[in-house]
């Protein structure tokens, strides 16, 4: 199996164009490619996790990845699949940002003796003169054939900026450079930046040449890989400090039945025949590939040694609750009020709920216990000398902390 075959059988490719050349140059090693990601946090989270597997897997055929950083793009803000428009950060909070996905990267992407590149998109577009944008750029775009993009929908239904109007531009912009500067001659991303990533292969065809190599390749779930980095509490991120290893075990551990061999397809590396081996697996079988699915990534994200205690931790909370190596959620003094807190406020503190009422709610249902106790009263409390040593604190079957007085 050729690697785009391996690319196809393994669910990430949806559209292309020049379907042939691009596999003679991904098979061969010959493509210099780029994906990009505005730097909107300080951290990638779990939505990035294709892209950057994508990444690995064509480096390791002897391909050359781009890494572009939207330093310039985040002033804009893209408005792809959105209802309202970004906030505005600063130079310095983006440039932050830059430098820890640069650090994160380092695990999946090998950027030494030139095998790959990080850039930023700042470094050209922040210089543009605007009559030169309109002269040299603009005049290759048409306002009709933008305004039908599917990036737009969404913000024309409650009115576009101009600034995020621009975003389009921007995009085929950065093709446009790296092709001229990095030699860079395809370009990959989510289902729904299609129309961008049109526009940046016209745009080079038309300044520089009919013939120029110029290609694109998106990803069938990449917009729905964005979804997988949302739960109730918010992003699942790469950063242990914000998303603790065994907090990231325990998000792929707890996918649906339905999503688990998709998943181990399109985000591990294990080989395609030992996956084709899971097809007909059901009942407890699937829990176990949800175990080989959450080793394997927390393994590539976060080591094998944070994988292996990770594993062992959600095994043996789940036979003993025993709750070493369980996520903890400290609280202080101030925490108490009279000398107490209440259920809702254990709930809310510990990050198991996003709002009291939330709280509230998850009570009344009967989804929260402290250690294996079911919690029936929302006004349960609990002194600091209670909680001692820690509580084990659950919401529903899977969501655990353990929760200590600092």
């Amino acid at each position: 199996m050729t690697l785009y075959d391996e690319l196809v059988a393994r669910g990430l490719i949806a559209q292309v164009t020049n379907e042939e050349e691009i596999k003679e140059m991904i098979n061969n090693g010959k493509a210099v490619f780029y994906i990009g990601f505005d730097p909107t946090a300080d951290s990638l989270h779990v939505g990035h996790f294709m892209a950057l597997c994508l990444m690995k897997r064509l480096q390791m055929a002897g391909n050359k990845p781009i890494a572009l950083i939207g330093g310039g793009t985040a002033m804009i803000g893209d408005p792809s699949g959105r209802s309202d428009m970004r906030s505005m950060m600063t130079v310095e909070t983006i440039q932050h940002n830059c430098d820890c996905f640069k650090k994160q990267m380092e695990r999946f992407i090998d950027f030494s003796d030139g095998k790959a590149m990080m850039v930023n998109n700042a470094d050209w577009l922040m210089g543009l003169n605007y009559i030169e944008v309109l002269r040299e750029v603009g005049a290759h775009f048409s306002v009709n054939r933008m305004l039908t993009a599917e990036c737009y929908k969404q913000r024309m239904e409650k009115g576009l900026s101009f600034l995020e109007f621009n975003y389009m531009i921007m995009q085929s912009y950065d093709f446009y450079m790296l092709f001229q500067k990095y030699g860079c001659n395809m370009q990959f991303g989510g289902d729904d930046q299609w129309s961008n990533m049109l526009g940046g292969t016209e745009l080079i065809r038309r300044k520089l040449a009919k013939d120029a190599h110029a290609m694109t390749i998106t990803l069938l779930l990449n917009s729905e890989g964005k979804k997988m980095g949302k739960t109730q509490k918010g992003a699942v991120w790469l950063d242990p400090n914000k998303t603790s290893p065994f907090e990231f075990y325990q998000y792929w551990r707890n996918v649906a039945d339905a999503d688990v061999l998709k998943c181990i397809r399109m985000l591990t590396f294990l080989p395609m025949e030992e996956i084709d081996a899971m097809n007909d697996w059901e009942g407890s079988q699937l829990n176990k590939a949800k175990e080989i699915l959450a080793y394997e990534l927390t393994k590539l994200v976060h080591g094998e040694e944070e994988a292996v205690k990770a594993q062992e931790a959600a095994r043996a909370l789940f036979s003993t609750g025993d709750a070493a190596n369980m996520p903890t959620a400290e609280l202080t003094a101030e925490d108490f009020v009279d000398g107490k807190i209440d259920i809702i406020g254990l709930l809310h503190k510990s990050g198991l709920v996003p709002s009291r009422s939330e709280g509230r709610r998850a009570v009344q249902q009967g989804g929260v216990s402290v250690d294996g106790e079911k919690i029936a009263d929302i006004a349960k409390a609990y002194t600091a000398e209670e909680i001692g040593d820690g509580i084990v604190l659950k919401r529903g079957k899977k969501n655990f902390r353990k929760v200590i007085v600092k």
